[in-house]
């Protein structure tokens, strides 16, 4: 069996005494992993990088097996933002969460195509924190768990929304929240209107994805949210992150 296929590294492990095992995410063979024979090598690491671009070819006896991986580099991404340890977060973050909530094998075309335009925002000083949230929704909404944020849930109103039901993804005005305002979640302007970002913003809108991502994707799998996903949340609750000053 064997395929060749445009690809993402997501990320890589190490295997024996010189190899890795290194999960790409292919434009058609979706979320897919094989050993890398010498992957530990400086050369071979340096090309191993989450976000990579790379041009795969993949063999195995059996299309069950873990098979063999080897890679030609197309884009390195990952180098760009060597220098922005907020952008570098993000990009290792993202690359977690494909691991930890892509099923295996399942091809994902959109979900290829919206990472990689995730990546070239990523070059965006101003913009990418507010992509980079919006990414979010969007790989909630390709796996089946898309948030409703076009109108109140118990008035039908489609302006003042300020909060999100916790269970049903669905937006909540701040009239009808009010009773209930500390069982929602709050809801940045920016997801419903196109709002410029505030302070506080960006992670409040990382707060309000990683809960259906924690409850919807991952928790029924027994998985947790990677820690990469909880460090870049962490360095987006600084005052001084990139993006989070009003636009």
């Amino acid at each position: 069996m064997e395929w060749r296929d445009t690809a993402f590294v997501l990320g890589s492990r190490r295997h024996g005494e010189s190899g890795l095992i290194v999960e790409l995410l292919t434009a058609e063979h979706g979320r897919h992993a094989g050993l890398v024979r010498g992957g530990q090598s400086p050369r071979r690491r340096a090309l191993l990088q989450p976000g990579n671009r790379v041009a795969a070819s993949w063999r195995g006896r059996l299309p069950e097996h873990l098979g063999m991986l080897e890679c030609e580099l197309i884009d390195a991404h990952a180098a760009r933002f060597l220098d922005d340890g907020d952008r570098l977060a993000a990009l290792a973050a993202a690359s977690a969460l494909l691991v930890a909530a892509l099923p295996e094998r399942e091809p994902h075309a959109d979900i290829h195509a919206s990472f990689s335009g995730l990546l070239e925002i990523l070059d965006s000083p101003e913009e990418w924190p507010r992509a980079y949230v919006l990414w979010e929704c969007g790989l909630l909404a390709a796996l089946g768990f898309g948030l409703d944020l076009a109108s109140c849930a118990v008035t039908g109103a489609s302006d003042d929304l300020t909060h999100v039901s916790p269970r049903t993804g669905r937006a909540v005005s701040s009239a009808a929240a009010a009773p209930y305002r500390d069982k929602l979640l709050p809801l940045p302007e920016f997801l419903w209107r196109g709002a410029a970002v505030g302070p506080t913003d960006i992670a409040v809108g990382l707060a309000l994805t990683e809960h259906f991502l924690l409850h919807n994707l991952l928790a029924p799998q027994g998985r947790g949210l990677p820690e990469a996903r909880l460090r870049f949340a962490q360095r987006m609750r600084r005052p001084t992150a990139s993006g989070m000053l009003d636009r």
